[in-house]
């Protein structure tokens, strides 16, 4: 937790960023597993963490625009809580640890919520993502489950994004603790990576590290040989020579800030010829966006430049042909790299998406596309300083996806399927950091940067 001044400025930044009304901000509760009592492991909800700062579950903040009160609501524990989890805060304690000076069991939250619609108040309340907190909305506004994706505060998500997206200094520090948890997550698995080794055994001890150090991993691991599959969860397989092992692993601190690093590595220690030429254009790709992101760029156009030397690395290998600007504008490099560039971060990995991609991604200026691959964009707009964000090309060989587009004849003048059918046995390539937006361009962040290089990779691998 932060000292209580910065809770507060964060909640006065958001009135006036407000015209009226009352915010109401729910936080997370315990969700059982497979039982009541037992529960998985607890994580509050981001923009209630960000405004009052609490991390347990059971409780909501108002924030009263026009007459300034805040109000935590929380029940105290009983005695047969404090049995089982030992002493606990009272709930004006942790109300005062976070600067609000009323607090109220969470039974008088209805009666409060009630009165302002009453009196014809808006009650700001964000997007829920939890079917407990739908049920509790709809509770406490009246309002049924099924009509609260159009009630939803705009303004609210409007304001909360333009401040949660630029980092402040001390939340730069806890994500760049993140990122030092993460150099120590990837650079175990390059260790431990060698022909014979379960996936599962470097999954299992990389997230013991992001527990040893902070609250865990900041979403669940994708470690597999079979890198073209995105969000490969599946651990069970044995590496084998000759593979490649792709790993996108991130930790959060236990101020539940993230990180987010992938890296490819070869099994066998050294890179193949094939590899090599392929991992270099990812390389090259991953070393572009970070001299184009700079305030004032959009991230699209980054996005659209990173594209340019994808397909520029491709069609010098001859599996990809024709102009290069023109194969970029019809989408025909997207079936190597079918997912955008990078996505926001900080205190969710992917920051705020909950709030609405459509809020946090883009804006007036820039808005989505709808073809293939930059529809998967998940940041497009102008770059600011203080932006965290993560810069990830990669390149896929999708035996499925090229099936596909063969039979479609899709792309064929920018396309050598001949060629491309030879690498269908590849796997993909990813490779991620997370970057921080300076006054003056970019910087990555973390205090030792995980072996990037085709030399650096394998130095590591075979000390």
């Amino acid at each position: 937790m932060f000292d209580s001044h910065v809770y507060k400025e964060r909640r006065e930044a958001l009135r006036r960023q407000l015209d009226g009304g009352l915010v109401l901000l729910l936080g997370n509760g315990e969700a059982s597993s497979n039982y009541p009592d037992n529960t998985y492991h607890f994580r509050q909800d981001s923009s209630f963490l960000y405004f009052f700062g609490i991390n347990h579950p059971g409780f909501a903040g108002v924030i009263d625009i026009e007459g300034g009160e805040e109000t935590l609501f929380g029940n105290d524990f009983t005695m047969d809580d404090i049995i089982w989890m030992g002493p606990q805060p009272s709930v004006a304690n942790q109300a005062h640890r976070v600067g609000v000076e009323k607090s109220a069991p969470l039974g008088h939250l209805k009666q409060i919520v009630t009165k302002a619609l009453q009196q014809g108040r808006k009650v700001h309340f964000l997007p829920p993502y939890r079917h407990a907190n739908k049920l509790w909305l709809e509770e406490l506004t009246g309002i049924r489950v099924s009509q609260l994706a159009s009630h939803v505060s705009v303004a609210l998500i409007k304001a909360i994004v333009a401040l949660r997206s630029v980092k402040s200094d001390l939340e730069i520090a806890e994500i760049e603790h993140a990122c030092d948890i993460g150099y120590e997550m990837h650079t175990t698995a390059m260790r431990m990576c060698r022909p014979g080794v379960k996936e599962q055994l470097i999954a299992g001890s990389i997230e013991g590290i992001a527990l040893a150090h902070g609250a865990g991993v900041s979403f669940p691991t994708i470690l597999s040989m079979n890198g073209e599959t995105l969000h490969n969860h599946y651990h069970g397989n044995l590496l084998e020579d000759g593979r490649m092992m792709l790993v996108d692993a991130g930790a959060e601190t236990n101020m539940n800030y993230c990180s987010d690093f992938t890296r490819t590595v070869p099994v066998s220690g050294h890179f193949t010829q094939r590899q090599k030429e392929i991992y270099n254009i990812v390389v090259a790709a991953h070393d572009c966006a970070i001299d184009h992101a700079r305030p004032g760029n959009t991230w699209k156009a980054v996005h659209l430049e990173v594209c340019r030397v994808l397909t520029n690395g491709l069609k010098e290998l001859g599996l990809m042909r024709g102009d290069i600007d023109e194969a970029v504008a019809a989408g025909a490099h997207a079936l190597f790299m079918p997912h955008g560039l990078g996505h926001m971060m900080g205190l969710d990995v992917h920051d705020m998406e909950d709030l609405g991609q459509i809020y946090v991604g883009y804006d007036d200026e820039i808005r989505p596309s709808t073809q293939f691959g930059l529809a998967s964009l998940r940041m497009g707009r102008r770059l600011e300083e203080g932006f965290v964000i993560t810069d990830e090309p990669g390149i896929y060989f999708i035996p499925a996806l090229i099936d596909q587009w063969r039979a479609e004849g899709l792309h064929s003048d920018f396309l050598n399927y001949d060629a491309i059918e030879k690498y269908k046995d590849f796997g993909g390539i990813r490779l991620e950091d997370d970057v921080l937006i300076t006054a003056t361009g970019s910087r990555f962040l973390g205090q030792k940067r995980i072996p990037l290089y085709i030399d650096e990779v394998e130095e590591i691998m075979n000390k």
